[in-house]
């Protein structure tokens, strides 16, 4: 059918989406069982995870079968990229939730609460807070004591993640002029390069984990400061982890000799999702660790 002009693909009865729902299902009442101590929980979430990687295995290759064997046309790319644009759109407005939330409690209410004293007596409304006793956060890398927590500079460790991300939307854009000029030497090496710089990033991003965590009393408790911090970069270094493994997919393709230079939407959608975090992280490196 795709061979006939104008037609769209039509794929076969497919019983991953089956596999994937009771994937999802396993995985959610395994977290629910998780939160109630009922002692089976954890492994019902194994399972879950499981079936689920199980299913995009399954359902990625078929997909990527299907691709390799000419069924797709210009209609079913066209498809493909409206739906990847709406996906990134989405993606977009829960970060901007976040950035909502961040800009929400600095900027309207914890003055508010300054003004009103409504927590306790003599609230300053200082920003960064985490509660009585830790109003005002201590100068960073100074010794922290009791009910004070220190901020994470930001000239340090997100600034050389900042440059990592902005190098790696550099490579993998190269990557994509070679594939364009079918020169797959350069594409292999430039993609391998953008997989290594996103490892980077999350290995620095854990090292600044533990040192918020074990040197500087920072955690996700350490109130509204310390959840807006954490929920936002660990939201995104989850966003750099998904991409890194599509991009390694998209390697392992390359190295197969996967893709045309004229026809290679699954490249550019992997690219996308990059560009995307990188520039998500630009934000945060302004508005959590700049200002």
């Amino acid at each position: 059918m795709s061979g006939v002009p104008g037609s769209y693909y039509l794929p076969n009865p497919s019983v991953w989406p089956i596999i994937g729902s009771i994937g999802l299902f396993s995985l959610a009442l395994g977290f629910a069982m998780l939160l109630n101590d009922v002692g089976a929980g954890p492994w019902i979430m194994l399972c879950g995870v499981a079936i689920i990687l199980y299913m995009m295995a399954g359902w990625f290759g078929t997909v990527i079968g299907e691709s390799e064997s000419g069924h797709y046309n210009d209609h079913v790319d066209m498809s493909f990229r409206l739906s990847m644009g709406w996906f990134i759109f989405s993606e977009i407005m829960f970060f901007a939730g976040f950035f909502g939330a961040l800009f929400y409690a600095r900027m309207l209410a914890v003055p508010w609460l300054a003004d009103t004293e409504l927590l306790w007596p003599g609230y300053g409304g200082g920003w960064p807070t985490a509660g009585p006793e830790g109003e005002t956060a201590i100068a960073a890398d100074t010794p922290v004591q009791a009910g004070q927590f220190s901020t994470i500079g930001a000239w340090g460790i997100p600034f050389v993640n900042t440059a990592i991300l902005l190098t790696s939307s550099v490579t993998v854009t190269i990557a994509h002029w070679a594939l364009k000029n079918n020169d797959r030497g350069k594409l292999v090496l430039w993609l391998a390069i953008t997989v290594v710089l996103g490892a980077i990033f999350l290995v620095l991003q854990a090292m600044e984990y533990i040192h918020a965590y074990s040197e500087l009393g920072l955690t996700l408790g350490t109130g509204v400061y310390g959840a807006t911090f954490f929920m936002l970069t660990g939201f995104h270094g989850f966003h750099v982890t998904i991409g890194a493994i599509i991009l390694t997919v998209i390697l392992f393709r390359c190295i197969r000799g996967h893709f045309k230079p004229k026809y290679h939407f699954a490249f550019e959608a992997a690219a996308w999702y990059w560009h995307f975090v990188d520039t998500v992280w630009v934000g945060l490196f302004i508005f959590v660790y700049v200002l």
